[in-house]
């Protein structure tokens, strides 16, 4: 075999093994089973006009207020969150629920969920039902509560939140 060809059949080897290891990669990279964050393709949108959307953005907000502990900024978000996103009667009874339940009254537990949706339930009357669905674990047996939430057409704030049984 000439110089020429080994150098050929060298570098086809070379490059063939490098295109394998570069596709193999990404999936060997997710393979492992410790907690770190995993970035996911995901897209977002949003629309302020749209009631279940501003409750969508205020469960997202406070959750990522509420799970960064170890961040000192995140300690007054919650409370801001709330005096911006429910109304002053929502407000008083949220705090009336933690000081009986000794729970967190948007989320009604004491533990923070890992993830989260929510959709619209209807509307009438001026007001808007958002079910917001929480779970509390990852994996095939994973917790999940519903919260339904009451808010106000015009105005877009929360006058009311229920735990659903």
């Amino acid at each position: 075999m000439s110089v020429r060809s080994r150098k050929t059949l060298l570098t086809a080897v070379a490059l063939a093994g490098g295109l394998t290891l570069a596709a193999v990669a990404p999936a060997l990279a997710g393979t492992g089973t410790s907690h770190t964050t995993r970035a996911a393709a995901v897209s977002s949108q949003g629309d302020p006009r749209n009631v279940t959307q501003h409750v969508a953005d205020f469960y997202g907000a406070y959750i990522d207020a509420v799970w960064s502990t170890d961040d000192k900024s995140a300690g007054d978000a919650d409370k801001a969150l709330r005096a911006f996103y429910l109304s002053a009667a929502a407000q008083k009874n949220v705090a009336a629920f933690e000081k009986k339940e000794h729970a967190d009254g948007i989320l009604f537990a004491q533990n923070v969920p890992v993830k989260w949706k929510v959709t619209s339930a209807g509307s009438g009357a001026g007001h808007a039902t958002s079910r917001v669905t929480l779970t509390w674990s990852d994996g095939p047996h994973a917790e999940v509560t519903t919260i339904d939430v009451q808010s106000d057409v015009k105005t877009l704030k929360i006058t009311g939140l229920k735990p659903v049984r």
